[in-house]
């Protein structure tokens, strides 16, 4: 397993160690003691999996004051995955990343909490399941414009398919400062 750490703080990128043979291949998608010899020492509670077409883009989504620290992965496809630094207090505040993330390279993204995440779909079709450090609260669901042009997202795309809800965020520097997650210096 290979690891790089990115310029937000405690966002990884994770490359699984995959052994092919003849019939396909085998590869750990995630072991929780090797994922803590790297730092990652989360408690994850729920899996998630969403299948979406071309064009589609989810996201900005965070939740607070019950935050998810999130383990991404496209399972079928393609996507452009996107993190934001939305911790108030953080040298990298309002600062994104984003990884293609497919079938092919089967890279993972580690998005601690603190973080807005959202993908865009490349790929006619894409399966995406990802791992979250707590349940879904519907009263905590929050989320940034995907389109905020202080952040300044690259999408792949100038007119995506969105949900009503995601279309209808508030721009970063509108959310009040009790909806923000705090930051704390990563160990």
């Amino acid at each position: 397993m290979k690891i790089k750490r990115l310029n937000l703080e405690g966002a990884m990128i994770i490359e699984p160690d995959v052994f092919p043979d003849d019939r396909g291949y085998f590869m750990e998608t995630y072991q929780r003691n090797r994922y803590r010899e790297f730092g990652i020492d989360v408690s994850f509670v729920q899996d998630n999996l969403s299948f979406s077409t071309k064009g589609t883009l989810r996201g900005l989504h965070y939740q607070y004051p019950h935050p998810q620290a999130k383990l991404v992965q496209v399972l079928q496809g393609e996507v452009l995955d996107v993190i934001v630094d939305i911790r108030k207090g953080s040298p990298t505040f309002g600062k994104w990343t984003g990884f293609r993330l497919s079938q092919k390279n089967r890279k993972q993204v580690f998005a601690p909490e603190g973080f807005a995440h959202g993908y865009c779909v490349l790929s006619d079709i894409a399966v995406f399941t990802y791992k979250c450090s707590d349940v879904y609260t519907p009263e905590c669901e929050k989320g940034v414009l995907w389109s905020d042009p202080d952040i300044g997202i690259d999408w792949p795309v100038k007119m995506p398919t969105l949900s009503e809800k995601d279309g209808k965020y508030p721009l970063l520097k509108n959310i009040p400062n009790e909806d923000l997650p705090e930051y704390t210096t990563v160990l």
